[in-house]
């Protein structure tokens, strides 16, 4: 019995060793669209796709799904509330459920739901809505722990679409793309643990582009970008230490998450004649090694990183034709193109891409400077054609990809 209890152990600590890594926040675990190394995917799909593992009706919203600890963070408005779910990766099967009131609609179409995808964050959920309610929420438990209504507190206005910009936590900070301009509070952070107001920083309007973190001079720094500019804060006391244009006035936003390489390089890009800024930056300064529209304009999706080539969608989903590309990251030379491929997500897991379009068709790609290399196409959604668009950002855990469109979150089986 010692013997086979002591087995039993070993397969059990083997099982937990090569688990593949979960999907805490947006754009995965470094907020790039890169999965865990652990992660593993299938070289092909079968001829109808992707197993569906489950399937769930879900509310209204864009947000994306985070996963961790085997379960799923679902953010979504159900009639006049917007609802985190805690749901089992498994089954899909609902284990606890928070919300708050909502009377959010959005000044140019879209939906009323939440936009941003939840953040977990040790045994916290951290949840932003459409009308700037940030909360937190116990992992296991689903107990609210604190909430802040940061439209009212810091004289935020809505935007055009709702609140926007994902949290992010650094050490036991919330810094958060409030948009507060007025009260000088463009960006926020809160205190991870009681939701206190630690600082206020900036004039800057918010945009839809979520933060990351940065470590600079061997400190951890926060690079934002706002409505107008891309920021270099250090979020100890919320200092910027630089700040370039990025963005224009009229209808136009900053949506795409900023991109860095090596802590020294960044990449920042948007629709609507603005382009794109790959720079050099330190402490001190940013410098733009090349920019402008030519080579890359995308409305949203963040592009992917593969060895110094950038694989993106280049252009906007509400105006066609949208070109999937692969270019040279340090020089912006584009070294092919696949015209009118449409938009999409574009994510990276096992050495592979998997772009999750708007009209719902997934493809599965193999990086390759040379061509364009497909290696799987499926449409998990073509027997529900009235679903809708697919604008969340979709999610690979466990060998999972999750995949919502605006009435169902699917679980596809796309492991080996």
């Amino acid at each position: 019995m010692r013997v086979t209890c002591l087995a039993a152990a070993v397969v059990i600590a083997a099982m937990a060793v090569v688990r593949a890594g979960d999907w805490p926040q947006i754009l995965g675990p470094a907020r790039n669209g890169v999965a865990a190394a652990d992660e593993r995917l299938a070289d092909t799909w079968p001829a109808a796709g992707p197993r569906h593992v489950w399937r769930r009706t879900v509310g209204a919203g864009v947000a994306g799904v985070a996963v961790a600890g085997g379960r799923v963070y679902l953010f979504h408005r159900v009639d006049d509330r917007e609802t985190l779910e805690s749901l089992d990766a498994t089954t899909g099967r609902t284990l606890w459920s928070d919300s708050h009131p909502t009377s959010f609609s959005p000044q140019v179409g879209g939906s009323d739901g939440p936009l941003c995808t939840p953040l977990v964050h040790e045994r916290c959920v951290v949840i932003f809505g459409a009308q700037g309610v940030l909360a937190c929420v116990d992992a296991a438990t689903g107990k609210r722990l604190w909430s802040r209504d940061t439209h009212r507190d810091f004289g935020a206005n809505e935007g055009y679409f709702g609140a926007g910009s994902t949290p992010l936590i650094v050490g036991r900070r919330v810094i958060v793309n409030v948009g507060g301009a007025k009260r000088n509070a463009g960006v926020v952070a809160f205190d991870v643990d009681t939701g206190e107001t630690l600082w206020t920083a900036t004039s800057e309007q918010a945009s839809y582009a979520a933060p990351v973190r940065v470590r600079v001079g061997g400190q951890d720094h926060v690079i934002v970008v706002t409505r107008y500019q891309c920021l270099l804060i250090e979020p100890a006391a919320g200092n910027v230490r630089w700040t370039f244009p990025f963005g224009q006035r009229g209808p136009t936003v900053n949506a795409a998450s900023p991109l860095v390489f090596e802590d020294s390089h960044l990449l920042v890009t948007a629709a609507y004649g603005i382009g794109s800024v790959y720079a050099a930056f330190d402490a001190r300064a940013a410098t733009p090694v090349w920019q402008g529209p030519e080579s890359l304009a995308s409305q949203y999706a963040t592009p992917i990183d593969v060895n110094g080539r950038l694989y993106c969608i280049d252009g906007r989903d509400d105006m066609p034709p949208a070109d999937f590309k692969c270019i040279d990251r340090q020089t912006g030379r584009v070294l092919w193109s696949e015209p009118g491929f449409g938009y999409g997500t574009v994510l990276l897991a096992d050495g592979k891409l998997i772009v999750v379009k708007t009209d719902g068709e997934l493809v599965l790609v193999r990086p390759n400077a040379a061509e364009f290399e497909v290696l799987a196409r499926a449409q998990p959604f073509a027997d529900d054609p009235a679903g809708g668009a697919v604008r969340a950002l979709p999610a690979i855990a466990g060998g999972h990809l999750y995949v919502r469109d605006d009435r169902t979150l699917s679980c596809l089986d796309v492991a080996p």
